[in-house]
């Protein structure tokens, strides 16, 4: 896969934040050293946030993210300031944009809290030093001098984001540290019909990716092969891997002294959230005939006939309680911002979205009380095979296991 084409959710995301007229959109084409952003002395040029996938040296594949200026006091404007806040959800590091000649203001010192609060690495950056004689390179790890106008300390200022995006801390794997060099792997990968012809979606994309690089031996077969593919093998695999729809069949099929688990639930634990998501999914048989249940995906697709979120889960749920609960549906950016109404949120692997936003969603549920789960751990417990699919994992394992 080429930088180019690495997932959004995969990607550094950096926010640019300031008044408006600060200079965030010429800080962005001097830092990118293309025309990308909209400059002009006109107030209000930036409206809703725009983000703009790209390669940054030396940090690779990123996500700049222009936000509207916090400044503005109009109706429509504190609509715009909400949007750029709203960013902070997405957000590994943040740029404060301040115009060099004039102290911080109170919206700004405002930003700062909201950085820290969120856990955001951030870096000041006084433009306009070019008007300032006096400023200075560098005043500390996370602020800086620069002019978008001359270019100065631009450069300096790349190895600053560089610097704050290495503090943050490394990621769980996806599934390279369950397995071992040369281990067997079967992922179970139905034809998605809403995926794009000739493709096959991100989540298995990645799991394939990981586990190539990891030296597995990995075999990729449709539901139907699964028993095909089992026989054919000398040795038994370690793992097999499904896509959730088939975690029923797949679980049939597949001998109990091989591990099995779902493509969500990796994502989960990759996450960050897979010990929540198991906790809420334990609240499905106490609801009562008629509970709203909230069911959000990351990504926004077609929907097609037969759609998991919104056609199979509610079926089968129906099936496996005997009650009727009202279901109301979320997609891609849009996460309801009163939670209060709902018994349970099932949320999709959130392959789409990253960490940072997962993490808030799941959060924003655990402070109200509210149980939030997975669409992969949910159909493995209406098929009552998830402790079968969480053996792979020790210490969720013994979780459910003493429960």
């Amino acid at each position: 896969m080429s930088l180019n084409n690495t997932p959004s959710s995969e990607r550094i995301h950096i926010g640019i934040f300031g008044k408006t007229n600060s200079g965030k959109s010429s800080l962005i084409n001097a830092i990118t050293n293309q025309n990308i952003a909209i400059v002009s002395d006109i107030k209000g040029t930036t409206t809703d946030p725009v983000y703009k996938s790209m390669e940054l040296l030396p940090l690779g594949p990123v996500t700049i993210i222009d936000t509207a200026g916090l400044d503005d006091n109009t109706e429509l404007g504190m609509l715009r300031t909400q949007k750029s806040k709203e960013v902070l959800r997405k957000t590994d590091t943040a740029l404060l944009v301040t115009d060099a000649p004039n102290e911080l203001s109170e919206c700004e010192k405002e930003l700062i809290i909201l950085f820290k609060e969120n856990n955001i690495n951030y870096i000041i950056v006084h433009n306009k030093s070019d008007l300032n004689p006096k400023s200075q390179a560098v005043s500390s790890t996370n602020e800086i001098y620069v002019s978008a106008l001359t270019g100065e300390n631009i450069n300096e200022l790349k190895e600053l984001i560089a610097i704050c995006v290495n503090e943050e801390k490394s990621k769980t794997p996806l599934v390279s540290d369950l397995i071992n060099k040369y281990d067997n792997v079967i992922l179970v990968t139905p034809i998605d019909s809403a995926a794009p012809k000739g493709r096959i979606i991100l989540p298995q994309q990645q799991v394939l990716r990981e586990l190539l690089d990891a030296g597995a031996i990995t075999t990729v077969v449709r539901e139907f092969e699964l028993e095909q593919a089992l026989n054919s093998l000398k040795n038994r695999p370690k793992l097999v891997i499904t896509d959730s729809q088939a975690f029923k069949q797949v679980s049939f099929q597949t001998p109990d002294n091989i591990f099995l688990t779902s493509f969500s639930i990796l994502f989960a634990r990759y996450k960050g959230v897979l010990k929540t998501a198991v906790k809420g999914i334990s609240k499905l048989s106490s609801l009562n005939e008629g509970d709203k249940i909230l069911i959000s995906e990351g990504c926004t697709h077609h929907r097609q006939c037969d759609d998991i979120g919104t056609v199979k889960l509610p079926r089968w749920i129906k099936d496996y309680t005997g009650k009727t609960f009202n279901y109301e549906f979320s997609s891609g950016g849009g996460f309801p911002n009163d939670l209060t109404p709902y018994k349970l949120i099932i949320h999709c692997g959130g392959c789409m979205l990253k960490e940072k936003e997962v993490l808030y969603r799941y959060n924003q549920a655990e402070k109200l009380h509210i149980p939030i789960t997975n669409y992969g751990i949910t159909i493995a417990h209406i098929n009552n095979i998830l402790e079968r699919s969480l053996k792979i994992f020790p210490d969720i394992y013994s979780i459910i296991k003493n429960s």
